[in-house]
């Protein structure tokens, strides 16, 4: 029987898996506990208890409970909900856009300068350069002017750069919101970047502080810094040290020097016009700049104009006039052969008084008069035969017989090319090489009537040979070099030796490698100017060794004494006796030698003639008592010249130069060797040409004697044939 059955109720029994699940029940105890540890009974006894209970009615359907929230939720309109999602969002991304604000101001303040350097720094050091009068020669560093007071520049000039570059100055903050949306619109309606949003304040705020690189970065920081302006200083100090420091163009920072450097004025006296100009210019100033680019300078001065007279600063009328009558008096560009000899100076300034702090006047050895005679002797000479001869460059150097340099030219146009072939370019000398020579063989016992022979010579396969493939037999020392023959000057050479011609060279002054070979005897090792006209000056000065130089004092502005030259050392570099000697004899080249064409009236002149391979270079080195002068012609890519000769082109340079130089000069004779080289070698002479002509001046101070010309019919032509040079054409084959 089974237990807890109703009387009277019968119940079929039920087999297999129907019976197995009729009595199944879910009962609390069959859930999850909650936590309690309490022994939890089995599925099993809670079935059967549950159906003891129930007795014999039939499982009710259990309907799944309903959610808490969703018995309280009521319905919402769609309006309002979106209403109040956009306000949580709004402030959610407002909270967060001031929190990324905060934190681009931090990082990018981190990145500032640091706060004790944020002052406004000095202004960049000057190199003033003077000549010998005290006259401005150049200008080196970064140009800048005079601070001017705003007060005292005309009203006009200051409202030119507000109109065009920052109309609501004196209304914003150091950044301006209103001009950076109207830039931001007009960038986009064109396409492209045609407007700057920059205030006046950002932009001194850049130049100030920091570099002229576009980044995002860099623009932050030129924000926050035109704030820290503005918190600092008053609107018109602002302006006033923007004024003072915006750059130009050419190397001009701040108005009063671009007015100086444009103009030949002070910031104080330009025009409406003219202040326009210069306002124009702080948009593009490489590009603008009056004295490179006038047509683009000036349209954009007529936008200046037209901008002060909106802004209502000028009349209408002042604008049309300036536009239509502009008074410009723009100043050439700054071409002057005077820069090489700045360029020169600014090499040397670090080795003299180390790194510059503060601004220098830098004194100087050059007369600005004999400066502008070598630079129009230069380019005139070119510009009238550079065509004919092939020529396009040409240098000189112009110095006392002491080593001070009065005049260099280191090419015909300074703005076309900066390179220095004066200083830096080194040439073939050409014959110019050959008083070494003669010098070594009269230092071991010659004289300028030592006889030898000028014909065909053999050097070990080599055989070169005069140009005119003529030769002359015997002839004295001083009829060789006079007339460059080359035969003569190599027997010599290797008569004394090449290493001993080349201690000779250096030990006047020479610096440059020099090959002890055959073959340095008609100058083909590399020299330059300035030093080739070094060496000579001990010919001029009695045989002391000199050092070119330009620099004398440098002082602050201030008149602090940095730098003063201290006299050269004495060094007696070449016997009195043989200095006279080398006189005698590169006097007779100006007489009857290579160099006829050269001539100073009344003054005692001595020299050296030089052509090298091709015709490539052309030299002439010729001094006075008074100054020594070195011309070089050529081109820069070494290529040959149309028989341009060192007799030639540098010798009407040369002339024209020291005519000039030494107009109104006490005349001064050359050195002379204080007794005769004895009559030995001048019975020798005798015996072996022919007797004296008569014709001719007589030589100053050289012993009374002029060596007689050769006594062959075909003597040997003038220098503008061509007498130097042959070398390298005998050496690779070629036919002249």
């Amino acid at each position: 029987m089974a237990w807890g059955k109703k009387k009277g109720a019968r119940k079929e029994p039920l087999f297999g898996l129907p019976a197995a699940l009729a009595d199944l029940r879910l009962t609390p105890a069959d859930r999850i506990p909650g936590g309690d540890d309490k022994p939890k009974k089995s599925a099993k006894s809670s079935a059967n208890r549950k159906s003891e209970d129930s007795g014999d009615e039939p499982p009710r359907e259990r309907k799944p409970p309903a959610s808490r929230s969703g018995a309280k939720r009521r319905p919402r309109s769609r309006g309002g909900f979106s209403l109040g999602r956009l306000v949580y969002w709004g402030a959610v991304l407002s909270l967060w856009a001031v929190i990324a604000i905060i934190g681009v101001v931090i990082y990018v303040g981190a990145h500032l300068p640091p706060i004790q350097s944020l002052e406004i720094p000095k202004r960049p050091p000057t190199i003033q350069i003077v000549g010998i009068d005290g006259s401005m020669l150049a200008q080196r560093g970064e140009m800048a002017g005079a601070n001017v007071a705003l007060k005292d520049l005309p009203p006009y000039l200051p409202k030119a750069f507000i109109a065009i570059e920052d109309r609501r100055f004196y209304s914003h903050f150091g950044i301006d919101p209103v001009g950076i949306m109207r830039a931001l619109v007009t960038n986009v309606l064109h396409r492209g970047v045609s407007q700057g949003g920059s205030t006046l304040t950002q932009q001194l705020a850049k130049n100030l502080f920091l570099t002229q690189e576009r980044t995002m970065q860099r623009k932050l920081q030129e924000a926050e810094l035109a704030i820290w302006l503005e918190r600092k200083h008053s609107k018109d100090e602002i302006l006033e040290l923007y004024l003072d420091r915006v750059y130009f163009g050419s190397g001009a920072y701040g108005v009063e020097a671009a007015a100086q450097k444009y103009f030949g004025k002070s910031a104080r006296s330009v025009t409406i016009a003219e202040a326009a100009m210069l306002a124009g210019l702080v948009k593009s100033p490489s590009r603008l700049a009056p004295n490179r680019n006038p047509e683009g300078a000036e349209a954009r001065a007529q936008v200046v104009l037209t901008a002060m007279a909106d802004a209502k600063f000028i009349t209408e009328a002042q604008a049309q006039a300036s536009i239509g009558h502009p008074s410009y008096n723009v100043k050439p560009v700054g071409a002057g052969t005077i820069n090489y000899v700045a360029d020169w100076i600014g090499e040397v300034l670090d080795d003299l008084v180390g790194q510059i702090d503060e601004s220098i006047k830098v004194e100087t050895t050059i007369d600005p008069k004999l400066q502008s005679v070598a630079e129009a002797a230069i380019i005139d000479e070119l510009a009238a035969k550079s065509v004919k001869f092939n020529v396009s460059q040409g240098a000189l150097v112009a110095m006392t017989p002491d080593g001070a340099v009065r005049a260099m030219v280191g090419g015909r146009n300074y703005s076309e090319s900066q390179y220095n072939r004066a200083v830096t370019a080194k040439r073939q000398p050409g014959s110019s090489f050959k008083p070494f020579v003669y010098l070594t063989a009269l230092e071991q016992g010659l004289t300028p009537d030592t006889v030898r022979q000028d014909a065909p010579i053999e050097v070990k396969g080599w055989k070169p040979e005069n140009y005119t493939h003529e030769y002359f037999g015997a002839v004295t020392l001083t009829q060789a070099l006079a007339m460059s023959l080359n035969t003569v000057a190599i027997r010599l050479g290797l008569e004394v030796g090449p290493k001993n011609v080349v201690r000779t060279a250096h030990r006047l002054g020479i610096s440059s490698k020099l090959e002890p070979n055959a073959s340095i005897a008609l100058g083909t090792s590399e020299v330059s100017v300035v030093e080739l006209v070094g060496a000579y000056a001990p010919f001029a000065n009695g045989g002391l060794a000199v050092t070119p130089h330009v620099v004398t004092r440098i002082k602050t502005l201030s008149g602090r004494l940095l730098y003063m030259r201290q006299a050269d050392e004495r060094n007696q570099v070449i016997d009195p006796r043989y200095v006279g000697m080398m006189n005698t004899m590169m006097r007779e080249t100006l007489i009857s030698g290579t160099a006829k064409k050269a001539e100073i009236p009344g003054w005692p002149a001595a020299g050296k003639t030089g052509t090298s391979q091709d015709y490539r270079d052309a030299w002439f080195i010729g001094y006075t008592a008074s100054l020594v002068t070195g011309v070089w012609l050529g081109n820069d890519d070494n290529s040959p010249t149309k028989k341009a000769t060192g007799g030639g082109l540098p010798v009407e340079v040369w002339t024209r130069f020291m005519k000039a130089a030494h107009e109104g000069v006490p005349v001064a004779s050359l050195p002379s060797s204080p007794g005769g080289w004895g009559l030995s070698n001048l019975a020798q002479a005798a015996s072996q040409v022919s007797p004296p002509t008569p014709a001719g001046p007589p030589l100053a101070n050289a012993g009374g004697y002029r060596p007689p010309p050769p006594t062959r019919a075909n003597v040997r032509p003038e220098a503008a044939a061509g007498l130097d040079g042959w070398l390298m054409d005998r050496l690779f084959g070629g036919n002249r």
